[in-house]
């Protein structure tokens, strides 16, 4: 690790690498739960819930390796363990066991949602204090904003499509 890429950190940084530990494990969870979602997803607009569902999983994977790198980059270790995802994890994980696609969709806005309240206050206890992990968090934000509209359009177009049937 650089001396001076970890010096310009103005904030305690075991408290940082525990926040940015607790988000990898929430995308790691994240995206197992898109991806078996997609896997098992049934009902009316399947197709089209599980073309977001896979595109969502792999713009989690894609979080998760942010979060690693920046973990790295500051003298931490990343969450090891598969074991240890639920237990620091901020979010948790839904099973899709009810795989109707109206569930699999709320069960899916619940999470995105807390990840949205989770970079929120990483950004807040960033801000002014880590340029490099404020801007990387302010990117994953970004998506996961994008990712919860995504979804809530999708249920709203069910909604309607169920609506228009009765």
């Amino acid at each position: 690790m650089g001396k001076l890429g970890k010096e310009i950190v103005k904030l305690d940084v075991d408290v940082l690498l525990k926040k940015l530990n607790s988000a990898l494990a929430d995308e790691w969870l994240a995206y197992y739960q898109y991806w078996i979602g997609a896997k098992v997803v049934k009902g009316p607009m399947k197709d089209a819930v599980i073309s977001e569902l896979d595109l969502h999983a792999t713009e989690e994977l894609g979080h998760a390796t942010l979060l690693a790198t920046r973990i790295v980059q500051l003298g931490g270790t990343p969450v090891l363990s598969p074991d240890e995802w639920a237990k620091v994890s901020g979010c948790g994980y839904d099973a899709p066991v009810d795989p109707y696609v109206e569930t699999v969709l709320a069960q899916n806005i619940k999470g995105e949602q807390c990840a949205i309240r989770t970079y929120s206050d990483l950004l807040d206890f960033t801000r002014d204090k880590d340029p490099v992990t404020y801007n990387m968090v302010l990117t994953i934000l970004s998506d996961e904003v994008e990712h919860e509209e995504d979804l809530a359009s999708l249920a709203e177009d069910l909604e309607m499509m169920l609506q228009h049937r009765k």
